[in-house]
């Protein structure tokens, strides 16, 4: 933690990382990931780390923060009874599956291929924010528990290359399934807490004998950086769902939408950049 602390833009960097994804987290049930993901490996890159660990070590860490995250998000939008028990009973054990699958196969892929996966679900989350054609497309199937656990299973597998907690995928599905935003937003995070947790252990056991990761690091989940964003976004996570239950949620679509596409093309252009 010494060499750590040597680094104080990085650790400031980290914690500033951690407040805003855990209020992104509350807010939108979206984990932090898409925050924690693009901050954290260029944290990593800063450093000098080879770039294909980098961007295992963001992802897998990612999943690592989005634990302590998801629960405080979770809780929170459970004791306003924005969580929808039946929906979530129909997506977790899929969920857990896929994800731990995801985790263990990411050490078959590249660096790039990881950030293009990301930059371009990225680019289709934002899409589907602005144009929200899933709800056309899937709006008539939200009593039809195969469809769920279908739609469970393609999330998190996903999500597990990503880094994310699967709300950006979770919440819109679950609203065009016919859930309000708010319920959404609160079955996703919920949703998020057993992407993490079964992400987690695939990223910690296909990274376990990886040459190249920064000190401290167990698999593909780096401890500091858990540490440091984790804690810092599980206080700042509820926050967040405060603040969903009193803003404009289609304005924070909108924003969150702009965000997600900038942080994808980015993604894709240092993927194809080398």
């Amino acid at each position: 933690m010494g060499d750590l602390l040597s680094y104080w833009p990085f650790v400031l960097g980290l914690l500033a990382t951690g407040v805003i994804s855990g209020i992104a987290a509350g807010l939108l049930g979206i984990g932090g990931g898409a925050i924690i993901v693009p901050a954290l490996a260029s944290a990593l890159a800063f450093l000098h780390y080879d770039s294909d660990v980098v961007q295992h070590i963001a992802v897998g860490t990612s999943l690592a923060i989005i634990i302590p995250t998801g629960i405080a998000s979770a809780r929170a939008h459970d004791k306003r009874g924005a969580v929808d028990h039946r929906i979530l009973k129909l997506w977790a054990p899929v969920v857990v599956v896929a994800t731990f699958i995801g985790g263990l196969m990411a050490g078959l892929y590249t660096g790039d291929v990881l950030r293009i996966v990301f930059g371009v679900v990225a680019l289709f989350i934002a899409a589907n924010i602005v144009l929200p054609f899933q709800e056309r497309l899937m709006g008539h199937l939200g009593d039809s528990a195969p469809t769920h656990r279908i739609s469970a299973a393609v999330v998190g597998y996903i999500s597990a290359l990503m880094g994310v907690g699967g709300g950006s995928l979770s919440v819109p599905t679950i609203h065009a399934f016919g859930a309000s935003m708010h319920k959404a937003v609160g079955t996703g995070a919920a949703i998020g807490v057993f992407i993490a947790l079964s992400g987690t252990l695939g990223f910690i056991i296909s990274g376990w004998s990886v040459d190249g990761r920064p000190p401290l690091s167990l698999g593909y989940i780096n401890i500091p950086a858990l540490v440091l964003i984790g804690v810092t976004a599980a206080v700042c996570a509820p926050w967040g769902a405060a603040l969903a239950h009193r803003l404009q949620q289609r304005t924070l679509k909108l924003a969150f939408a702009a965000f997600l596409a900038l942080v994808g093309l980015n993604m894709i252009w240092k993927a194809m950049a080398g």
